[in-house]
């Protein structure tokens, strides 16, 4: 397996803050959705910065580019156009607790 990285691009600054009914809906499916990928053990973290702007940061396993992508636009902020999504390779060098 290789490490990839996606951020989620929310659609406005203050974007935590000035959530919708309808986007805080979305956005329950999206962390129910990286629950599961957790308990699967493809996930390596998740997690929002804080402050003015709330990009995404989703951290996780996938053989190639093609299902790292796959991860990402199945992501229902993503796919749903709540957010922009980006994927990269990414490399976790240094992780507490892991050699």
């Amino acid at each position: 397996m290789t490490e990839w990285i996606y951020f989620i691009h929310p659609p406005r600054d203050d974007f935590a803050a000035t959530m919708t009914a309808e986007e805080k809906a979305v956005w329950g499916e999206h962390f129910r959705r990286l629950q599961g990928l957790l308990a699967s053990g493809q996930l390596i973290l998740a997690g929002p910065t804080l402050g003015a702007v709330n990009t995404g940061l989703i951290v996780f396993d996938a053989p190639d580019e093609q299902a790292a992508r796959q991860v990402m636009e199945d992501d229902p902020v993503v796919r749903g156009g709540y957010a922009r999504g980006e994927v990269r390779p990414f490399r976790v060098s240094l992780l507490r607790g892991r050699d």
